[in-house]
């Protein structure tokens, strides 16, 4: 039902476009800062990021923004339903793995004129702007980027006898390191992954079939691929932690909402997650942790470049003040003094290394890997990966947990076949 009322309303959003210049924006390339109120939608898990970036845009400038989250799992229908009743906000960011969705519906205006002027432009996220792009015209821009990397805790290492310097280099040593950890009982686990939820699986795993020179889908995102050698592979290392008692046994029906907490007790030795749970981790525990990047089963790095897109909604009135701030959110000083300062990942790749990262190398290592990660570009992709009802999350169930070759064989034809909607 949600997936068709997204369509339904984003097709009447769309037909009405024209008349509104839904599709065109404003004539002030240069976004104007005129006092105008401008509103903003975020998902709960972007809330902290977009609120201090308006903090700091409304105290050097006369307009301001308002931020407003809702609930991750309702944003899409909030969305659909502001976009029925032609009542979008000013602005809204989403997953950006939904940009080439919303992109393709209207729901964001026409940027590429004022994102062409930008001196910026070719040191912006290529996977964030590539996926807010739709037939050779761009609708979004970077909001935050999250990367998926290998979290593993110090003191837990030390206690196992591990080196606490030499994380894993191979899918095959993490399995390995947490294996060990979890010999030390206790209520220790070796691992921990979010066995029933779909965006955590996606984010995790795919890395490692990337950093083995495979892929999951093609290239144009309209067909799954995920019955490959590489991603069987992968499935049966994390299957066989989870068999032999290494993952923790709630890994299995995990699906989201505790992942953060179980790694936060101080009981997990190892285990992939979103870059910004370093800082959150750090700053709320004792927990001393490290990062490593996500290989392939014998190698390889790669992550999977997350975060949210931004784009001015379609039935807005303030298109240039919007766009006065996007403008300023990819400027040095909000990508330094309010992403990289709090230990988060600039969307400009000239600034990956600066004054903030260079003190913690594990911040350089997470900055890093943006070259080296993909973000898969599907305009079907919350439909098929991510909703609770998704045929991924049958096919990754069925891989982790059950009869692994003829789940896969099966999910990749469910998935081309959604994929293809």
């Amino acid at each position: 039902m949600r997936r068709w009322l997204s369509g339904i309303v984003a097709a009447t959003l769309v037909a009405g476009s024209a008349a509104c210049g839904g599709d065109s924006p404003d004539d002030n390339i240069a976004g104007t800062d005129s006092g105008a109120t401008i509103t903003l939608w975020t998902r709960a898990a972007t809330e902290s990021v977009s609120k201090a970036y308006a903090e700091t845009y409304n105290a050097t400038h006369k307009n301001k923004v308002e931020v407003t989250a809702y609930p991750n799992e309702e944003y899409p229908a909030k969305l659909a339903s502001a976009a029925g009743a032609r009542s979008l906000p000013d602005l809204f960011a989403a997953d950006v793995v939904f940009a080439p969705q919303y992109a393709s519906q209207g729901l964001w205006l026409d940027l590429t004129e004022r994102f062409g002027a930008l001196p910026v432009k070719d040191k912006v996220s290529p996977a964030h702007v590539r996926n807010g792009t739709w037939k050779d015209k761009n609708y979004a821009v970077p909001h935050t980027i999250d990367m998926s990397v290998l979290l593993y805790n110090k003191d837990l290492y030390r206690k196992a006898g591990l080196d606490p310097e030499k994380p894993p280099t191979t899918l095959t040593e993490f399995a390995e390191q947490a294996r060990a950890v979890d010999k030390l009982g206790g209520g220790v686990n070796g691992t921990y992954f979010g066995g029933n939820c779909g965006g955590c699986n996606v984010f995790t795993l795919w890395p490692s079939v990337w950093a083995a020179g495979g892929d999951v889908m093609t290239a144009d995102g309209t067909a799954s691929t995920i019955n490959s050698p590489a991603m069987a592979e992968v499935f049966a290392l994390y299957r066989g932690l989870y068999e032999d008692g290494v993952a923790a046994p709630a890994s299995k029906d995990e699906a989201g909402p505790t992942w953060l907490g179980a790694l936060q007790s101080g009981k997990v030795g190892i285990a992939p997650a979103p870059s910004v749970w370093l800082g959150i981790i750090e700053e709320k525990t004792d927990v001393e942790l490290g990062v490593a990047p996500i290989s392939g089963i014998d190698g390889g790095e790669s992550t999977f470049v997350g975060g949210d897109s931004i784009g001015i909604g379609a039935t807005t009135k303030n298109a240039d003040a919007a766009w006065d701030f996007l403008a300023w959110s990819l400027g040095d000083e909000a990508q330094v003094e309010v992403i990289a300062k709090s230990k988060g990942v600039p969307v400009r790749t000239d600034l990956a290394t600066n004054k903030y990262s260079s003190a913690d190398p594990r911040t350089v290592t997470i900055n890093s890997l943006m070259a080296k990660g993909r973000t898969p570009y599907a305009k079907n992709f919350n439909a098929t990966y991510n909703d609770p009802q998704s045929p991924w999350i049958t096919t990754f169930r069925g891989a982790l947990f059950g009869d692994a070759g003829k789940s896969l064989g099966e999910g990749a034809a469910a998935l081309t076949a959604s994929l293809k909607k």
